[in-house]
């Protein structure tokens, strides 16, 4: 377990200690600090195509259209033959969150979902594995007949993104597959709100299995709100799944929006806390939003500019540390804002999985908590039970700079950690 996020005070963060026996690649519930994810598993396809093949094949420009096999596959097919794929990547909002929890952490993560029992070089499945982590466990997965699926980018010559999706097997995943030993020992459980809209679909009673096991255990549960329009369909289901099941609730401001009626974000991250007790709110070119509950007793001031918006001095106690709502003798809410990192980069090359990264920062400072607790009990660090190891701008701080070392690549996720040191003026970022 790497220390979460970078600076000077490392509190005896035990990350030095020898590890007492080889490394085991599958997870040991009784022996290691992991996170569980329940993801349905996708392959994202990058490819580049005129207007007149959208057209060929009646597929709606600028939109997500659900496509059935056969013919996503004919799509597919033709898109080898033409050499129009730029790329095949890894997909999945939960499934990058976990594999850039893993890279960040150095540690184990545990993928539920289905995978193909026979893979075939080239096939979705093959590219799904080329390109996840090793340090996520995938003993885990519930072996299907078919592909997983299959979602496909293609890009007409004016930059318009237009979606395909042929989703195989991927909502086949059975609540059988769900084992309660890893739940329970989990430092985290994640998911979005994907698996809600497949009505009818194994993968929904499988995830209502995970969500049962992790209330049942205690285990602190994050979801992911996955698209505006998602959001909009079925906001009723995703806020009762949320008020009784959620701990923390990442989204981006429109998702947001669509959630609470509220535009803007600082606003909606309030509104968002009376039904869950942590709140991530990516705002784009605004930065990002993390707010929750901290008890009074333990409130501590921030020595940053105090920052005023739609909520005078919001973070006057930026610097406590998130604790669930019914752990605080008398609740406070806590929020902390932060701009892009060093402005954005100069030149965006990817916003997919930038939220993803920022979220899995947050996985690996509240598992980085779990780990110290049961390495240093006695610790003061644990005399109040927090969701995290870090303050809320510290975790403002390690999330945003995830968030930019996405957006600097060409993929959603990362092949190697943050960097040991910044170059130059970048150090003084981790001082503040």
């Amino acid at each position: 377990m790497k220390f979460p996020g970078r600076r000077k005070l490392k509190h005896y963060f035990p990350v030095s200690s020898p590890k007492p026996q080889l490394p085991s690649f599958e997870v040991r519930p009784e022996l290691d600090t992991y996170v569980v994810g329940l993801d349905q598993t996708i392959v994202d396809v990058v490819a580049n195509v005129s207007d007149e093949f959208l057209q060929k094949y009646g597929i709606g420009k600028s939109l997500s259209n659900l496509v059935e096999h056969g013919k996503a596959d004919q799509i597919y097919q033709e898109l080898v033959q033409s050499a129009a794929i730029s790329d095949h990547f890894a997909g999945g909002t939960i499934g990058n969150t976990i594999h850039n929890y893993s890279v960040l952490a150095d540690d184990k993560s545990v993928l539920l979902g289905v995978m193909s029992a026979n893979i075939a070089l080239g096939s979705p499945a093959y590219h799904y594995l080329c390109h996840t982590s090793s340090k996520v466990d995938m003993n885990h997965l519930q072996g299907v007949a078919g592909d997983i699926g299959r979602g496909i980018t293609m890009i007409t010559p004016d930059g318009e993104r237009t979606f395909v999706i042929d989703p195989g097997a991927m909502d086949e995943l059975s609540a059988d597959a769900i084992p309660e030993d890893i739940i329970a020992k989990a430092a985290a459980l994640v998911l979005s709100a994907y698996p809600l809209r497949a009505s009818g679909q194994p993968i929904q009673q499988a995830m209502l299995r995970a969500l049962e096991l992790a209330k049942r255990h205690g285990v602190p549960v994050v979801m992911s709100l996955g698209t505006k329009h998602l959001v909009e369909e079925h906001r009723e289901l995703i806020l009762q799944t949320v008020t009784d099941y959620v701990d923390m609730l990442a989204m981006n401001e429109l998702e947001a929006a669509a959630l609470t009626g509220i535009t803007d974000p600082l606003l909606a991250a309030e509104a968002a806390l009376e039904l869950t007790d942590m709140v991530l709110v990516t705002a784009g070119p605004e930065g990002l939003y993390l707010c929750g509950y901290t008890d009074a007793s333990v409130k501590r001031e921030t020595t940053n500019p105090i920052k005023s918006g739609a909520l005078p001095d919001y973070n006057e106690f930026e610097f406590s540390r998130p604790m669930q709502k019914k752990h605080c003798a008398e609740p406070l809410k806590v929020y902390s804002h932060i701009d892009p990192y060093l402005g954005g980069p100069e030149r965006i090359k990817n916003t997919n999985g930038a939220g993803d990264g920022a979220l899995a920062a947050i996985l690996h400072d509240i598992a980085a908590n779990h780990f110290h607790r049961h390495a240093l009990p006695l610790s003061s660090k644990h005399e109040q039970n927090c969701l995290a190891y870090s303050s809320f701008a510290q975790i403002c701080k390690y999330a945003n700079r995830v968030s930019y070392a996405i957006l600097n690549q060409s993929a959603p996720r990362l092949s190697r950690g943050l960097p040991e040191k910044e170059d130059s003026l970048e150090e003084a970022y981790w001082e503040r």
